[in-house]
């Protein structure tokens, strides 16, 4: 691991900077789901984290890094909604203005979201317009610095932040599932993973219709793909990151994909089961598991990680009244 992008130290550091500025969010378990996936599975409710997702971790400790002449400048950065309040909030934090690029059709809620942390917020089609180069070209004239969702050994480092947490409240694992768009979350919490509980597996799950991962692993290199058209918006990923591609290759067990459908019926499992809030990316693991693509071994202790919660309202009505309730337990 000595050559790859991120190292355990840089979480433990990060752990260390983002004491006091954020939740050490609490593991749920439920009997109806363990009975369903066969195992017993402790979820990371990060959905209760500060925003709404584990975004302000990675966004914040790279933000506290910044030295005075650059929290002068400002920072931008672009998302679709999750890295883009945790950006907001961190520049809140720090005493410093942010400016992020988020795509017409991100959730009304994430963009008031955004904005209602101080941030100032510019839309662009995502269909026509890669993000990077608006933030490269706004970067370039006014002077502030970048924070990436995802390609940054900071940001990756406090996405990692999660799995110190995890790892001394669940006690031994056989396996670890991550939600995975860019790969910073799946990056940080591998490389803790495979210093603390080297025997577990890790897998990463993503949406059938925005399989930038599976296609890039089948390859052995980054791949970029059309615009998925996916209801998990925060992982609607073209391409891997570079930095992330080389952690997630090699320390991951695989990635899994999972339908809409699949992502629909997590979301209703984990509202009327458990009475957790969570968006569609956020129920990523849990649909994997529910949808039994992850390998379990019966009676199995596995964690999940529910990245997020912020879904629109409208949506998770919509979700809701799809099916018949589950039964809480």
């Amino acid at each position: 691991m000595d050559d790859l992008p991120l190292s355990f130290a840089d979480i433990v550091g990060a752990c260390d900077r983002l004491s006091g500025h954020v939740h050490r969010t609490r593991l749920a378990s439920s009997r109806l789901l363990d009975e369903r996936v066969g195992a017993h599975v402790v979820l990371k409710c990060e959905n209760e984290q500060r925003t709404g997702s584990f975004k302000i971790r990675g966004a914040l400790n790279r933000m506290l890094q910044l030295s005075g002449q650059e929290r002068a400048r400002g920072v931008v950065a672009a998302s679709s909604g999750n890295h883009a309040q945790g950006v907001a909030l961190a520049a809140s934090i720090t005493g410093t203005t942010a400016t992020v690029f988020m795509p017409t059709d991100a959730p009304l809620s994430k963009i008031a979201a955004t904005r209602s942390y101080g941030a100032r917020v510019e839309l662009y089609d995502r269909r026509t317009i890669m993000p990077a180069s608006l933030v490269e070209a706004f970067a370039a004239a006014t002077g502030a610095t970048a924070i990436p969702p995802f390609d940054d050994r900071a940001v990756m480092a406090g996405q990692g932040t999660l799995a110190l947490e995890l790892l001394a409240d669940s006690g031994p694992l056989d396996a670890v599932v991550v939600p995975l768009g860019g790969g910073g979350l799946l990056s940080g919490i591998a490389t803790v993973v495979r210093v603390l509980s080297p025997r577990s597996s890790i897998f990463g799950v993503e949406p059938a219709d925005g399989d930038d991962w599976v296609r890039s692993l089948a390859a052995g290199r980054p791949v970029l793909i059309d615009p998925p058209r996916t209801i998990a918006d925060g992982a609607r990923t073209r391409q891997p990151g570079a930095l992330t591609f080389r952690v997630v290759s090699r320390l991951t067990d695989g990635v899994v994909t999972v339908t809409d459908d699949e992502l629909r019926h997590a979301v209703r499992f984990l509202a009327q089961t458990m009475k957790l809030v969570a968006e569609p990316t956020g129920a990523l693991a849990v649909a994997a598991l529910l949808a039994g693509r992850v390998p379990v071994a019966r009676g199995g202790r596995i964690a999940a990680v529910v990245s997020g919660g912020n879904v629109d309202p409208e949506m998770l009505a919509a979700i809701l009244a799809d099916a018949p309730s589950e039964v809480a337990g």
